[in-house]
């Protein structure tokens, strides 16, 4: 999987929004604010939050007092969905996507001599899937209240239970 530093800060500046939007009752929320708290540059926030608009995940105010807002409830948004907003799709395989003669995508193009997909391909494949699910399963909400740590601790007693 590829996760980059555009997806992690995405998804910190969301919950940021988030919780920041919370506290005012919905008022927008600058940038600059987020970037101060989360040491992120100001410029970077800028391009990833008009990815983040133009993906319908964020909308933005205007004038004095304007910033951004989340489109939808905390508790609607998902993490693949902010990480898929600005980074290429998950992907852990290292086979890339054959571009037909008119630009469209064709059949998947494997990373051996002659297009062949490797050994390990099925294995990759299915780790991306299996990471964009808990991604998917995950909102900005969960992140915010504490529930990953509950999951995590009950998945590690299940774990020592079956032991």
């Amino acid at each position: 999987m590829r996760l980059s530093t555009k997806g992690r800060y995405a998804v910190m500046a969301m919950t940021d929004l988030a919780r920041q939007q919370d506290q005012a009752e919905g008022r927008a929320v600058a940038l600059a604010e987020i970037a101060a708290r989360q040491q992120i540059s100001l410029s970077y926030l800028e391009q990833l939050f008009a990815r983040l608009r133009r993906k319908g995940l964020v909308v933005s105010a205007r004038g004095p007092g304007g910033g951004y807002r989340l489109a939808r409830e905390a508790r609607d948004t998902a993490i693949a969905d902010i990480v898929l907003a600005v980074d290429e799709p998950l992907r852990a395989t290292r086979c890339g996507v054959a571009i037909g003669a008119k630009g469209g995508k064709t059949a998947a193009k494997g990373c051996m001599a002659g297009g062949a997909q490797c050994l390990t391909h099925d294995l990759w494949e299915e780790m991306g899937r299996q990471i964009h699910g808990y991604l998917a399963s995950v909102s900005v909400a969960d992140v915010l209240d504490g529930t990953l740590r509950e999951r995590a601790l009950k998945a590690r007693a299940g774990e020592m239970a079956a032991a």
